[in-house]
């Protein structure tokens, strides 16, 4: 990987920082907020007879953080070719 400037490789970082950023700030939100803090009141609604609250708290919040993963390698891949450090 090699940048063509300190300042390309600076922006790439920040950039990297943004994304990574804003993914975790979706992951707090869904764990602590939809699996703690909302668990009384998304348990008002049910989804296929069990609990939101519960839900969110025992598989939803997994399935959220997987999503993210691939969010972030799709993301990360349209960064490298962005800033022409993509793999061949």
């Amino acid at each position: 990987m090699a940048f063509e400037s300190d300042e390309a490789k600076t922006a790439y970082w920040k950039a990297n920082l943004k994304l990574m950023l804003g993914l975790l700030g979706v992951w707090f939100v869904v764990s602590y907020g939809f699996g703690i803090l909302l668990v009384d009141q998304l348990n008002a609604f049910r989804i296929g007879g069990v609990k939101l609250g519960f839900w969110f708290a025992q598989q939803g919040a997994i399935y959220v953080f997987v999503a993210l993963i691939f969010v972030y390698v799709w993301q990360m891949n349209k960064l490298d070719e962005k800033f022409g450090v993509h793999e061949e």
